[in-house]
């Protein structure tokens, strides 16, 4: 089932949904109180302020490849290079005044709107990516899902859900379901014989299923991707598990946010497979 409503795949509406998602991060901050700045998110050390640092450090960097010459401390919530590597922008703007990094990442959002707005870019220009140089439009996909997670989680901490039928949201469902098939056979682990399908009711609406098989000579059991022009070889003997959550539900626990006891859904068929899907659905670091 096609996701709906469905995500970019063009290069204006990837910009477009890259400018809103930016655009309610900016508004959020806009909104907040010096206290609000400072209230504590899900991810471990950062308050919504340190969340917007984020933001605007990893887009100026991808703009500019300018990286802060700042000294990161001990902290207990870096525990590799790539955190650290993250969490000098952070640091840089950690004496700064809440206002003044939202300032500071509507002034980046002009520029890097610009940027991909340039006459002869296209979705396979490569540009400057989190992970190396990356076709234009991959390197969109993976900033709208970042940044719109992290929006998700100021949100949380503002006590001001929102944006859940965005062209973010799509944006991570979409990659999230492209995962799927992955997460379900290798990192859960379910057994050849199991099919899992993934029914998300809302405000983004899909359905996404995992037909896992032994894999060739006695190899790791793969997923294969229904929905997608594959059909299920109607084994009588398959077990069939459909988990019924929304897109909040769905896209917290992909973003590793919380357990599965914090969030709401319903399994109907086998209930262990479907909590350990849920249980190892995080692809979002």
């Amino acid at each position: 089932m096609p996701l709906h409503p469905a995500a970019p795949e063009d290069l204006a509406g990837l910009v477009s949904a890259y400018q809103q998602t930016v655009q309610a991060v900016v508004d959020l901050g806009r909104a907040c109180t010096d206290k609000d700045f400072d209230r504590p998110t899900a991810c471990p050390g950062w308050s919504v302020k340190d969340q917007i640092s984020h933001v605007v450090g990893l887009e100026s960097w991808l703009h500019t490849g300018e990286v802060p010459r700042v000294t990161v401390p001990d902290y207990a919530h870096v525990r590799n290079e790539q955190g650290a590597f993250v969490e000098r922008a952070v640091e840089q703007r950690r004496a700064m005044v809440g206002s003044k990094v939202v300032d500071e990442l509507e002034t980046v959002l002009g520029k890097r709107v610009e940027q991909f707005s340039a006459p002869g870019m296209t979705l396979e220009t490569v540009v400057r990516g989190a992970f190396g140089p990356s076709p234009a439009g991959q390197s969109l996909r993976l900033r709208i899902l970042d940044i719109w997670t992290h929006e998700q989680d100021i949100r949380q901490a503002l006590g001001r859900p929102g944006n859940l039928d965005s062209g973010g949201a799509a944006v991570f469902m979409d990659v999230l379901f492209s995962q799927l098939p992955k997460l379900v056979a290798r990192n859960a682990g379910i057994e050849p014989g199991n099919v899992v399908i993934v029914d998300v009711t809302g405000p983004v609406m899909g359905r996404a299923g995992v037909w896992v098989e032994e894999g060739e000579e006695g190899g790791k059991a793969r997923g294969i991707p229904l929905f997608s022009g594959v059909a299920h070889d109607g084994d009588p003997l398959d077990v069939f598990t459909t988990i019924t959550l929304s897109t909040d539900a769905l896209t917290r626990r992909a973003a590793g946010r919380g357990t599965v006891d914090d969030i709401h859904f319903t399994v109907h068929g086998d209930e262990g497979v479907g909590r350990r899907v849920l249980e190892n659905l995080v692809f979002v670091p």
